[in-house]
């Protein structure tokens, strides 16, 4: 399939659904118009997290409706997720350092979100935890949380962090955060089990505002796991096509993820940020997967463009928060707003 007629498949989905509106126009106009919910979203990256918290795309011909939330700003320090994050969600994104950038924030938002950098927590990274001083970013989360005092607010990080080697981080981070005066969930969730044909592993945390109800987290959603060859098979005939993302890797076989490939029967394994062109090999074809499989394995939907280079695109989809995961937690915190 070219990546013209991907997006020509996605355009008639919504015109079908666009259709739809049309006929229940009449009905709306009977109902009192529901005020959007507003996020302030940090640590944006290419913004998967906020696609997820917005809603309104396709991942495998399976619509994922609006949840009624709006992101009103967002910020990323790096140019090139900023450059993605405009082309696919608009021109709300502040580019730079947060430390930087306070004054632009808005004094109110009903919902924080942000999944703050996890280099200082990952099993691939230096293990030193939130005394890093990329890590040690949750706490502009939490002045943030105390500047603009939200109804809810959702943390991401990787998996590790709940290892012992983290528990004083752990401790550190919970202590902080429920300081703020906000009853806090927090757990593993397993992607896979949510629609997201990857293995990956994160830590959610999520505060909610003592007036309001108790976050409960969602449902996982299938036993069985969305497998590679699901999510990926269409692509196998595709060209080299670099508008379309589906360009990848020459490197050769080397040590550790490097020699890993995909299994057809399986979901995908944890796509990493910092791989260096050692991305996974494709299941059944003698090269490593192309960014627009990546992107699937991370169940971005085929609309969204990424306007930048093979590592650099490697490197946004890996450090995102899968949509469809970051969907369905949404979705959870719509009966608390």
């Amino acid at each position: 399939m070219s990546a013209s007629k991907s997006i020509q498949n996605f355009d008639n989905l919504n015109s079908l659904a666009f259709m739809s509106d049309i006929h229940n126009t009449k009905i709306r106009k009977t109902q009192k118009p529901i005020k959007q919910a507003t996020i302030v979203s940090m640590f944006s990256g290419c913004g998967g997290m906020d696609l997820g918290f917005i809603g309104g795309f396709y991942f495998l011909k399976k619509y994922y409706k609006q949840t009624g939330f709006r992101v009103i700003w967002a910020n990323e320090i790096s140019s090139a997720a900023c450059k993605t994050y405009r082309k696919n969600l608009g021109n709300h994104i502040i580019e730079g350092d947060i430390n930087n950038k306070f004054d632009s924030m808005p004094m109110y938002a009903d919902i924080i979100i942000g999944g703050f950098p996890c280099q200082d927590i990952s099993i691939n990274g230096k293990m030193i935890g939130v005394k890093g001083t990329r890590s040690g970013l949750y706490t502009s989360i939490v002045k943030a949380i105390e500047r603009i005092k939200p109804k809810v607010f959702v943390v991401e990080n990787v998996g590790s962090l709940l290892l012992r080697q983290h528990k004083d981080s752990l401790d550190k981070i919970l202590d902080d955060f429920q300081s703020l005066g906000y009853n806090l969930n927090y757990q593993l969730y397993n992607a896979e089990y949510y629609g997201v044909p990857q293995t990956r592993q994160r830590v959610i945390f999520v505060g909610t505002r003592s007036d309001l109800t108790e976050f409960i987290p969602p449902k996982q959603v299938c036993k069985i796991p969305i497998n590679a060859k699901t999510a990926l098979q269409d692509l196998e005939l595709h060209p080299y096509d670099k508008e379309f993302s589906h360009i990848w890797s020459e490197a050769k076989a080397s040590a550790e993820q490097g020699n890993r490939k995909l299994l057809a029967d399986r979901a995908g394994y944890t796509i990493r940020a910092e791989c260096h062109g050692n991305i996974q090999f494709h299941y059944s074809l003698p090269r490593r997967m192309s960014m627009r499989e990546a992107a699937r394995i991370q169940s971005f939907p085929d609309s969204f463009m990424f306007p930048c280079g093979l590592r650099e695109t490697e490197r946004q989809i890996g450090n995102a928060v899968p949509p469809v995961l970051a969907w369905h937690i949404a979705n959870s915190i719509k009966s608390i707003i």
